[in-house]
C-alpha cells in the first residue's frame, strides 16, 4: 500500500484550502502554546468546515491535562490525538477507553532504546518517530533513519523529523513492514505554519507513486 501523508503544523485559512486540493491523509493542528505554529484553544470554524471527511484532523499536544484534551478533541472534531510530551501509557490507555485514538510521538537520539515503546503498542493506533531536540517536534533534522531496524513492535509508525521535498527516494527505499505514513512540516514552509503547495504537491505525488523514482 502507498504510504499515507500528513502534513503537520497548519495555521491559516487559505493554506489550508490549498492543502485540502492536495488531499493528503491527514492534516495536523498544534495545540501547543509554545510552538511557533500554535493554532490556539480552537480551530476556527472556517477552516473546520473546509476539510472533507476524507482527510482526518490531527490535534498534537503535550502534557496537555486529560480532561482539557478530551474537551478539546470533542470541540474541534478531532480524529486523532498525537502525543509529543512525557505521557504514560497509563494516559493512552485512558484516552483508548473512551474511544479517542492515539498517536504517540517519540524523540529518537543515538541511544534510543526501542524498548521504551513497548508498554504503548496496545494502547495506540499509530506510533511516531521525530527527531530528538530541544524543541518538541518541529526541528527540521532528521534522525538516522538505519535506526528504524531495531523497532520490532507490532504498532504501525509514522517517520517525522526534517523530511524535505528531495527526500522521496530515501523515504521509498525504507522497507520497515510497520512502516505507514510520512509527516512533514517545516520541511515544506515558506514561514512558520504556511506550507509551500508546490513543493507539498511534486512530494506527494512522488510518494504516492508505485516505484522508486
Amino acid at each position: 500500500m502507498p504510504l499515507k501523508i500528513k502534513v503537520c503544523g497548519m495555521r491559516h485559512l487559505s493554506n489550508v484550502e490549498e492543502l485540502v486540493g492536495l488531499n493528503p491523509d491527514y492534516i495536523g493542528f498544534i495545540f501547543y502554546p509554545k510552538s511557533g505554529r500554535y493554532i490556539g484553544t480552537e480551530i476556527p470554524d472556517e477552516i473546520l468546515k473546509i476539510i472533507p471527511s476524507s482527510i482526518q484532523k490531527v490535534g498534537v499536544f503535550v502534557d496537555e491535562p486529560f480532561d482539557s484534551l478530551v474537551e478539546k478533541f470533542y470541540k474541534n472534531k478531532l480524529d486523532f490525538v498525537q502525543l509529543h510530551g512525557e505521557e504514560l501509557p497509563q494516559y493512552c490507555q485512558r484516552l483508548k477507553s473512551i474511544n479517542i485514538p492515539v498517536i504517540k510521538a517519540f524523540s529518537i537520539s543515538p541511544e534510543f532504546d526501542f524498548e521504551v515503546v513497548t508498554p504503548y503498542n496496545n494502547v495506540c493506533i499509530y506510533i511516531l518517530f521525530d527527531t530528538a531536540g530541544d524543541s518538541r517536534g518541529g526541528t527540521g533534522v532528521k534522525f538516522n533513519w538505519d535506526k528504524l531496524n531495531q523497532f520490532k513492535g507490532d504498532t504501525p509508525f509514522f517517520l517525522s523529523g526534517g523530511i524535505k521535498p528531495e527526500d522521496v527516494t530515501k523515504i521509498k527505499i525504507l522497507k520497515h513492514p510497520k512502516f505507514v505514513a510520512v509527516d512533514v512540516n517545516s520541511g515544506f514552509e515558506v514561514q512558520p505554519g504556511i506550507k509551500d503547495i508546490s513543493k507539498l504537491s511534486i512530494f506527494m505525488d512522488g510518494i504516492k507513486k508505485g516505484n522508486n523514482l
